[in-house]
This record gives structure tokens, sequence and C-alpha cells, in this order.
């Protein structure tokens, strides 16, 4: 279903002003591109396998659904917020896993829901939100484009649009990101 982007923008406008139907139009129309921006969201989600690219964007979804009319005045700057409706999602599930890991929260899952969740690391999820989180204390920017790039899968033009900077602003400050994420998590840095 191809839909121009001043289409799009029109729905978002109408969405802020709080028409939900705008909302309702707006999601077929972005499917594909949500979809996609799920998978690559799941790619870097260390562990999770009980949620796919359909549950993510489904529940991703229903988060927007109940949220506020946003103010998004064009297509990149809804992407980036499905990115990081997506993220909190997916730190949030990790952050269960680990509760349940420590005893906490003790309940009753069904046998098919237990077989399909292997041997996960969400520890590894919650230290890169609080790494993420750390970072956007003193460098809001480089959070959000490590937000939008790695984990939204926004393009480079697509970064600079949302945030109203330069492409070249943009690569120099994923660089910077990257570097202190690196050092933060004491890892190898993100290519």
């Amino acid at each position: 279903m191809a839909s121009t982007a001043a289409e799009i923008t029109g729905l978002l406008q109408r969405w802020g002003t709080g028409d939900v139907s705008a909302r309702d139009e707006i999601i077929p129309l972005m499917y594909e591109q949500l979809r996609e921006l799920a998978h690559r969201r799941l790619q870097h989600a260390a562990g999770e396998s009980s949620l796919n690219t359909t549950g993510l964007v489904h529940e991703a979804y229903m988060r927007l659904a109940r949220g506020a009319s946003p103010d998004l005045p064009d297509r990149a700057h809804f992407l980036a917020l499905a990115a990081e409706v997506m993220r909190n999602l997916l730190v949030d599930r990790a952050r269960a896993r680990l509760a349940v890991k420590r005893g906490g929260g003790q309940m009753t899952v069904p046998i098919e829901e237990a077989i399909s969740v292997p041997d996960a690391n969400p520890q590894m999820v919650t230290e890169l939100d609080d790494a993420l989180e750390r970072l956007e204390h003193f460098s809001p920017r480089q959070a959000q484009l490590l937000l939008h790039h790695f984990f939204g899968g926004l393009s480079l033009d697509e970064s600079a649009t949302a945030l109203g900077i330069s492409v070249a602003t943009v690569k120099r400050e994923l660089r910077s990101a990257r570097a202190w994420l690196a050092l933060e998590l004491r890892g190898e840095p993100i290519r």
C-alpha cells in the first residue's frame, strides 16, 4: 500500500490534534516499515525470543494507542517514536525476566511459553538501557541518535531530519556516542 509523505504528514498532524482515526490509518500505511523496524530491533535484543516481529509491532501499537496524541511532524519522527516504544517494550520484558530469575514475581507460565524461551541474557539488555540512560544525562542528542540509528534502523538522513541537524553532524555524533558506549560497557564497539 503506497502512500505519499504528504499523506503520512497529514495523518500525523490529525493524530496530534487527537484524531484517533488518523492514528488507526497510519499503522496500515506504515506497517511494513514498522515490521522492518521491529525486525532490526529484535536483532539487537539479546536473548529475546518470546516475541516475534509481528508481536512487537502489535505491542508497540497498543502502547502508542494508550498514550497521549504525540506531536509528530513527519515520518522520520514517527519512526523514531516507534523505535523508542519498541526499545522500552523489550527493556521492560528483559527487566521482568531478571526479576523472575531473582525469585520475584513468580507466576504460572504455560508450558508452550516456557519451552519457547531459551537460555537468554536479559542482563545485557538492561545494562545497555542503563548505559543509554546515563548517556542521555550528558548528551541527549547522542543517546537519541543511538536509538534512531542502531535500535530504530533509521538512516542517517532520517535521523538528521528527525533531530533537525546535518548528516555530517549525525555521523560525528554517532562516532562519539559509539566510542563512549564501548568504553561504558567495556566491550566491543557497536558497528
